[in-house]
C-alpha cells in the first residue's frame, strides 16, 4: 500500500542529517553537561554551541534561549511567569489560539482570578487589529498572546505590527511561534516581541525538545524546581542529543528556506488546482496563509464524510481535520467554529499540510482517493 504523509503541521519527518548528528552525540558525548570532568565539559560545550546556533538563526543572544521539552511547556511557563513576576493582571488573546495557550489561561484564571479578553477574529481568520487597539486602551498590566501561524488554518499574524502596537500600549507580547520557527524568517532584533516558543519536531527535528525565547532583562522564575540547569530556570538534566538535533534541524531549515518554501508553495498550488478540477465547489479557509498549510471545506455528502479520515487512513494517507492534539476528540474544531458560519462549519473539512518530502504524486494519490470516497 502506498503511504502518503500530508500532516506536517502535526509533526515532520526527521532529516537524515539530524539523525546522524544525534546518533554521534549519543555514542560519543554521553556525559552530563552539569558534570565538571572532561565528559561533562564536552557535553556542556555542545549544549552551548547549540544554544548559540539557535540564537544566531533568530538574531537573538544565546542568553535569551532556554531549552524546554516542548512549545506547550514553554507557553505554560511564560504565561504563569507573567502573573508571578511581571505583575500581569490581564491577558488579551484570541479564541483560535492553540489549546496550549487557551487551556493554560483558563487554568490560570481559576487560580489567580486574572481577566482574559478575546480579540475579535474576522471571517478570513485574521485578527481584528482595530479591536485589539481598543482592548489595549485599558491601562491594566497586560500581556497579549497571539500565535504567529495558526496551526489549523495557516493564517499568518503580522507580529512586527502587533509588537509595535503592544509596545505603544506598554503591554507585553508573547507569540506561539511553533508553526513558524524554521519556516518563516524571524529577526528578534527587528521584532520587539517579548516571548516566543518553538518545538523541534515541527521543523524536521526530534520530538520532546523545544525552547523559549525570553527577551533580555525580563525576570523569570522556574516552572518547577530541582537543579541549576538552564541558569536555574529549567531544572533537569538537558537532553543533549535532542538539543543538538534541534539546532541542526533549525540550521538546515533556514539554510534551505528559500528553495524549500518555493517547492512547497508549488505543491500547495498544484493541490488547489487539482481540488478545483475534482471538487469545483470546495472552499479554502483563511487568507494570507503560510505555504505549508491548506485547510479546505469539501462538497462531500455528510454520509460519505463521516468516516473520511478513516477511509483515507486505510488508503495509507495521513491528513487531519485540525490539531493533532485534538485528534481523539469528538468536538468540532474551535478554530473553525470561531470563523465559519453554521452551514460551512458543519461541512467536512481537511487540513492538508506539506513539507519538502512530499511530491506531486502524493497529491495525485490523495485526489484519486478523495474522488473514490465521494462517489
Amino acid at each position: 500500500m502506498k503511504k502518503v504523509y500530508l500532516d506536517n503541521a502535526a509533526t515532520t519527518q526527521i532529516r537524515s542529517e539530524v539523525i546522524q548528528e544525534m546518533t554521534k552525540v549519543m555514542v560519543e558525548d554521553y556525559g552530563n553537561p552539569s558534570s565538571t570532568h572532561q565528559f561533562g565539559r564536552s557535553a556542556k560545550n555542545l549544549l552551548e554551541l547549540s544554544r548559540k546556533s539557535i540564537a544566531k538563526q533568530l538574531n537573538a543572544t544565546a542568553q535569551e534561549i532556554v531549552f524546554t521539552s516542548s512549545g506547550t511547556e514553554a507557553n505554560n511557563w511564560i504565561l504563569r511567569n507573567a502573573i508571578l513576576n511581571l505583575n500581569v493582571k490581564r491577558f488579551v488573546t484570541s479564541k483560535i489560539e492553540h489549546h496550549a495557550v487557551l487551556h493554560a489561561l483558563e487554568a490560570l484564571q481559576k487560580e489567580f482570578a486574572i481577566s482574559i479578553d478575546y480579540v475579535n477574529i474576522r471571517s478570513n481568520g485574521q485578527i481584528d487589529i482595530s479591536h485589539l487597539v481598543t482592548l489595549l486602551s485599558d491601562d491594566a498590566p497586560t500581556l497579549v498572546s497571539l500565535m504567529h501561524v495558526n496551526n489549523e488554518i495557516g493564517t499568518i499574524l503580522d507580529i512586527d505590527k502587533i509588537s509595535r502596537i503592544c509596545k505603544q500600549h506598554n503591554a507585553y507580547f508573547h507569540s506561539d511561534t511553533v508553526q513558524s520557527v524554521g519556516k518563516i524568517i524571524i529577526d528578534l532584533q527587528q521584532t520587539p516581541v517579548d516571548f516566543i516558543v518553538s518545538s523541534a519536531h515541527k521543523f524536521h527535528g526530534p520530538k520532546g525538545i523545544g525552547f523559549a525565547y525570553i527577551k533580555k532583562g525580563l525576570p523569570m522564575r522556574p516552572l518547577f524546581f530541582g537543579g541549576e540547569q538552564e541558569k536555574g530556570l529549567r531544572p533537569g538534566t538537558e537532553s543533549l542529543h535532542n538539543v543538538v538535533g534541534m539546532a541542526k534541524a533549525l540550521e538546515i531549515s533556514y539554510t534551505n528556506l528559500d528553495n524549500e518554501s518555493s517547492f512547497i508553495a508549488e505543491l500547495k498550488n498544484y493541490c488547489i488546482t487539482q481540488l478545483s478540477t475534482f471538487f469545483p465547489d470546495f472552499i479554502t479557509v483563511g487568507e494570507n496563509c503560510c505555504v505549508g498549510i491548506l485547510n479546505v471545506i469539501l462538497p462531500i455528502p455528510q454520509e460519505k464524510a463521516a468516516m473520511l479520515l478513516f477511509h483515507l487512513d486505510m488508503k495509507g494517507i495521513a491528513v487531519s481535520r485540525g490539531s493533532a492534539c485534538q485528534s481523539g476528540s469528538s468536538k468540532p474544531s474551535h478554530v473553525l467554529a470561531e470563523i465559519l458560519d453554521l452551514e460551512n462549519s458543519n461541512k467536512p473539512n481537511l487540513r492538508i499540510s506539506f513539507s519538502s518530502f512530499n511530491t506531486k504524486s502524493d497529491i495525485d494519490y490523495l485526489m484519486a482517493s478523495l474522488v473514490a470516497i465521494a462517489l
